[in-house]
């Protein structure tokens, strides 16, 4: 067996989404449409006697992830993991997903356990699930693109369009993603404000996202704040989900952001998950 294995998975910024209630964590999931970006998590494993994860961004380290240890222990494997990512945790950058799939993605080689490319992402999907940390961002973060998910789970219908203008966002503190997932009320005016299309473009992304955001009726005071800067100056911006901040398109999105905190420049990614190095 080889010593380490290091691999990569982009994020996801969800625009809009409703819950899809299935018979198991396999089958929920939800429909929406988001973009996956360029920036994600990169994961280290190494075998242990003993599973434990160091989750580590700008260098600050905490540890532990009950999805990822979960994951582990569902393929009976156990490891030392580390993850690594430059965008803020809980902030709606699909991170947890990324986390996920990089991590098993490095698993299934340093152990070669043989699973496909679908039965990664169908295990950090339920992981998700069952953890209540996301419904769609691993399905949409199997490859890149713009997308639009058509059915719950990882192997519904999904459309992707590969858009070369970036996004801009800026993060206002972590959205505990569990607590809207829990909430009946919440998640009956997500689904009464689900656009129910997917977009054309970049463009038409950000006004449904942003129709959704106002009838779901989630925008918090401080985002409220930089969208209303962004209406000033005509820029399509709306807020990411689940989590507290905003992203916007167009040149000026860069300028108009950076009064509000650190200002993220995301590329649309052109790929999925996949594995860096295997090294001794």
């Amino acid at each position: 067996m080889v010593g380490t294995a290091v691999a990569f998975s982009p994020g996801h910024i969800s625009g809009y989404f409703r819950r899809v209630e299935g018979s198991d964590p396999r089958t929920t999931g939800s429909v929406g449409a988001g973009v996956v970006i360029d920036e994600g998590v990169r994961a280290t494993v190494v075998p242990a006697a003993k599973t434990g994860v160091r989750v580590i961004r700008q260098g600050r380290v905490s540890t532990g992830s009950p999805p990822v240890e979960y994951a582990l222990d569902r393929l009976g494997v156990t490891a030392r993991v580390t993850t690594e990512c430059r965008l803020p945790i809980g902030a709606g950058f699909g991170l947890s997903a990324a986390a996920l799939l990089a991590t098993l993605t490095a698993v299934n080689h340093l152990f070669d356990l043989g699973l496909s490319v679908d039965e990664v992402a169908s295990r950090a999907h339920e992981a998700e699930v069952v953890h209540r940390t996301g419904l769609g961002d691993v399905a949409a973060s199997r490859s890149g693109g713009v997308v639009c998910r058509m059915g719950p789970g990882i192997h519904a219908d999904i459309a992707r369009f590969y858009p070369d203008e970036p996004l801009y966002a800026v993060s206002l503190g972590p959205l505990p993603t569990a607590s809207v997932l829990s909430s009946e009320e919440a998640m009956a005016r997500i689904a009464s404000a689900y656009p129910d299309r997917c977009p054309r473009d970049i463009a038409d992304f950000c006004f449904l996202s942003r129709q959704f955001a106002e009838r779901s009726g989630l925008i918090a005071p401080d985002v409220r704040k930089v969208l209303s800067a962004c209406d000033a100056a005509k820029i399509p911006a709306s807020m990411t989900m689940l989590g507290n901040g905003v992203f916007a398109a167009g040149n000026s999105a860069e300028r108009v952001l950076s009064g509000f905190g650190e200002v993220y420049r995301l590329n649309v990614a052109r790929c999925g998950a996949y594995l860096i190095e295997m090294r001794p």
